[in-house]
């Protein structure tokens, strides 16, 4: 195996999460460990804009205290960016630039931290490095937490979320048993394609204190039966708690509300208000009172309901990665293996990028009930060890205290 030597450029893309910046410390410290062959780490501000408009913060110029404090840091610490880099063969430009800041500043090792579209990302750069003849290691680190990469048994960053959903439903369904007749709650959960979060509401339901019914982008959705489910549980239960994904879908495979007709850098509609229109629905055709909450980007920014299982293989994924790449392994993923449930075990593993990019992993059947409305015990069975511990954020005046980056 030969040794290469350089500098480690990383950069974070993408959604956030409540523990993305656990990764770059994984992979901060290991590089660290291993400082004969990797002299920095280099991280790109705003994601692979940082590279191009030569943006960065370097590792070896922060403050220890605020390294560490990455592991309780929600968001981008370095800063995300939805940005879609062509096909080198149609469009070179990009590429010629990063090849000469990567010659510039002797980077050896290119990390990338994301999902789906990262991916992307980093198998095209990969590509075309081949192409030029430019040595450098390429490897994706996975984060989102919509859990939808597939080959590996979950996302860093799914277990928080998950574990954040489940909570607040319960409170949202304590709320609502305070008085002896309630409202239609609708209450709207991120997933465009994978219903992923929103199934673990059925994690508050499981407790007694969790939605009636949960609806998954991976049914078509029937307004028509919506109604007929709701009308069942208000007449038994007079007030009914819903989980809905922001991406459903009717049975033509549109969704069923978007805000805009705005698109990103990647072609994905801008979703969200479905709990709105169903609401409004409830209200105008059949005199339900009704609420809707959009739960938002708490969901992936809530760090004070961190999972400490989803930390530490948050970390650990960045580690292996750093492990993976200074011993000769490119271009690809590292990847969460689960070996048992009961006990939770896993080990790290990898997948080759042209597998991973732009595929979607969505909910298996035997998860969701025959109705089409629920969840199942296996999903619960699955999700269960991801939300496991508490990462205890360090607190001073009654506030989280957050990682500051610094800059030249």
């Amino acid at each position: 195996m030969k040794k290469l030597k350089g500098n480690l450029l990383y950069g974070q893309s993408g959604g956030p999460t409540s523990v993305i910046n656990a990764s770059a410390y994984g992979i901060i410290k290991e590089a660290k460990e291993n400082n004969d062959l990797i002299e920095d780490v280099i991280v790109m501000r705003h994601g692979i804009n940082g590279a191009l408009n030569e943006d960065f913060f370097f590792i070896s110029e922060q403050d220890e205290v605020d390294i560490e404090l990455l592991k309780h840091t929600p968001g981008s610490a370095f800063g995300s960016v939805r940005y879609k880099i062509a096909n080198f063969k149609e469009d070179e430009t990009d590429y010629v630039r990063l090849l000469f800041l990567f010659q510039k500043y002797n980077i050896k090792y290119f990390f990338y931290n994301g999902g789906n579209d990262s991916m992307d990302t980093c198998l095209k750069i990969s590509q075309y490095m081949k192409y030029v003849d430019y040595e450098v290691r390429v490897i994706g680190i996975p984060k989102t937490i919509d859990n939808d990469l597939p080959y590996t048994d979950h996302t860093p960053g799914y277990g928080s979320a998950a574990k954040y959903i489940a909570n607040t439903m319960m409170e949202i369904s304590c709320d609502m048993l305070a008085y002896p007749k309630g409202k239609v709650t609708i209450v709207e959960i991120m997933g465009r394609h994978a219903g992923w979060l929103t199934a673990a509401s059925h994690l508050a339901t499981v407790k007694g204190f969790g939605p009636d019914l949960i609806y998954l982008p991976e049914v078509p959705f029937s307004i028509e039966q919506f109604k007929k489910d709701v009308r069942r549980v208000y007449g038994e239960k007079q007030q009914c708690l819903i989980a809905v994904s922001e991406g459903l879908k009717n049975e033509e495979g549109m969704f069923i509300s978007s805000t805009s007709a705005l698109k990103d850098a990647f072609g994905h509609f801008q979703l969200g208000g479905v709990c709105t229109k169903l609401s409004q629905i409830l209200n105008n055709e059949m005199r339900i009172t009704s609420r809707s909450i959009e739960l938002g980007t708490v969901q992936r920014s809530a760090s004070h309901l961190q999972s400490l299982t989803d930390v530490n293989e948050a970390i650990e994924v960045g580690r292996q990665g750093v492990r993976y790449a200074i011993a000769g392994v490119t271009d690809i993923m590292v990847t969460i293996n689960r070996i048992s449930t009961n006990p939770y075990k896993i080990e790290y593993g990898k997948h080759p990028l042209s597998e991973i990019a732009n595929f979607e992993r969505v909910i298996p059947p035997e998860m969701i009930n025959k109705e089409g409305n629920g969840i199942t015990q296996e999903f619960i069975t699955y999700v269960n060890p991801l939300i496991q511990g508490e990462n205890t954020p360090p607190y001073v005046d009654g506030v989280q205290q957050f990682s500051i980056m610094k800059q030249k």
